[in-house]
């Protein structure tokens, strides 16, 4: 079936991106990192960690409960829910300040990761299940552009978020944009609830799911034999599950999620700790310091760009060399790149480093649902990649957790940073060596490489 609906399906696009760069703010937690550890001084590199292990995770699993209930209800309520859920889960992280350690790492964890996660999780598959039902004729691309705002979020938020908690310029590139105040940490996480909440309900409403049999003009499904197609109209949930091609899926999503979490998520603290590991004068001054922060943040920010790019690249790449060989490539990059990282510590060397992590992640998130409406139908996609989405939810629990147990620690330095009142206090940043966390990674990734090799459309 072919209509006029073909030029209504862009605005779906832009609708998608609205959501998804608000969604895609969970991976400037690195920022938060530091500031927190100065406000809770006894908690551990494993604690600080924890939310943002969670929020991934319960972020994962919600798609599967999102896309259920927006097979059946349509994207735009779901997504709408989502938001609020998103934006109450940081508004109320800003109370976390009124508690002492031990409730305040509790209190966190139920906001920001539970809250954040369900609401992120319901919201992001919306977009993504909804493009990949208007565009069959450009299935990776598409997936790619559907989820390019999610990676982006960050380059846009992770220096919001760093000015707003230190107060001083918005940057990008370095170029001061116009002056923040000084909200501190727990506000910032109130600013941002806001900002999310709102974006992300008014880009819903741009959703929609196509009529029955719709296809675009001009486009002809391919053959049942292309390797591309999907070998039935469409998998139940159940019949895709117990299918080998589904946990081969599942195992290298898992090694490729796992690698790439591991760096997005501790990107600020592993430069933080590159650039204060070389420091000459202790402590380190407050002005000295405020820039090592940016530079992190800046890290984050670029690192966003390439994610998202990553997104769209690769997504158009395998529409023409396939999925099979495009994930090989994007897991032999990755590893060779974590291989080297830690020997990256010139600045823009870093910058590469992480950015090419960055853009191979990104790959990953968009050619795993086409790989899935490729071989299991679009009939059930929501709930389908849900599924096979945990296995990204896992990699968030397991990157962030092996960056924090392979860590070892190299003593502490002292820094100038200002406290609640604006005077200079000192505090002490614990330096770490990460490079047997990044050879594990790119084990992984290699791993999955291999295996990848063994990958075929279910029968």
């Amino acid at each position: 079936m072919t209509s006029n609906h073909d030029d209504k399906r862009w605005g779906i696009v832009a609708g998608a991106l609205i959501i998804q760069i608000s969604l895609g703010a969970v991976y400037i937690w690195s920022v938060f990192q530091t500031p927190l550890l100065a406000q809770f001084p006894g908690w551990s590199e494993t604690q600080v960690t924890l939310p943002a292990q969670l929020v991934i995770a319960v972020f994962a699993f919600a798609v599967i409960l999102g896309g259920g209930i927006q097979d059946r209800l349509g994207p735009r309520l779901v997504g709408s829910v989502g938001g609020l859920i998103l934006g109450l889960g940081l508004i109320l992280a800003g109370l976390t300040g009124r508690f002492s350690e031990g409730p305040a790492l509790a209190w966190l964890v139920g906001t920001y990761a539970v809250l954040g996660g369900l609401g992120i999780g319901m919201a992001y598959v919306c977009p993504v299940a909804t493009c990949v039902k208007w565009f069959p004729d450009k299935r990776g691309l598409i997936t790619g552009l559907a989820v390019a705002g999610f990676g982006a979020g960050a380059f846009f938020f992770a220096p919001l978020a760093r000015a707003l908690i230190g107060g001083g310029d918005y940057e990008l590139f370095g170029i001061a944009l116009f002056p923040l105040p000084q909200a501190g940490v727990f506000d910032t996480f109130m600013v941002l609830g806001v900002i999310f909440l709102t974006a992300v309900v008014l880009g819903s409403q741009l959703l929609r799911n196509p009529p029955p049999g719709y296809c675009p003009a001009g486009w002809t499904p391919p053959a049942a034999t292309s390797s591309q197609a999907p070998t039935r109209a469409a998998f139940k949930p159940g019949e895709m599950l117990r299918t080998p091609t589904f946990w081969l899926l599942w195992v290298t999503y898992l090694a490729g999620s796992t690698a790439g979490l591991m760096v997005i998520m501790k990107a600020a603290p592993i430069w933080e700790t590159f650039s204060l590991s070389a420091a000459v004068e202790v402590p380190v001054s407050h002005e000295r310091f405020t820039t090592i922060a940016s530079s992190a943040a800046m890290a984050v920010a670029v690192l966003a760009l390439f994610n998202a790019a990553g997104r769209i690249l690769w997504g158009r790449v395998s529409d023409s060399l396939g999925r099979k060989q495009t994930l090989i490539l994007m897991f032999v990059l990755c590893a060779l790149v974590l291989f080297a990282l830690d020997w990256m510590r010139p600045y823009p060397l870093y910058l590469l480093g992480v950015s090419l992590v960055a853009l191979c992640f990104g790959g990953y998130l968009a050619l795993y649902p086409a790989i899935t409406a490729d071989y299991y139908g679009i009939h059930h996609i929501g709930v389908n990649y849900g599924l096979l989405f945990t296995a990204y939810g896992s990699g968030g629990l397991l990157g962030p957790f092996i960056a924090a147990v392979l860590l070892e620690t190299a003593g502490g330095i002292e820094y100038q940073a200002l406290d609640a009142t604006g005077a200079q206090a000192t505090r002490v940043f614990q330096l770490g060596e990460y490079n047997a966390a990044f050879l594990t990674a790119g084990l992984l990734c290699l791993a999955a490489a291999v295996l990848t090799l063994a990958l075929r459309p279910p029968t």
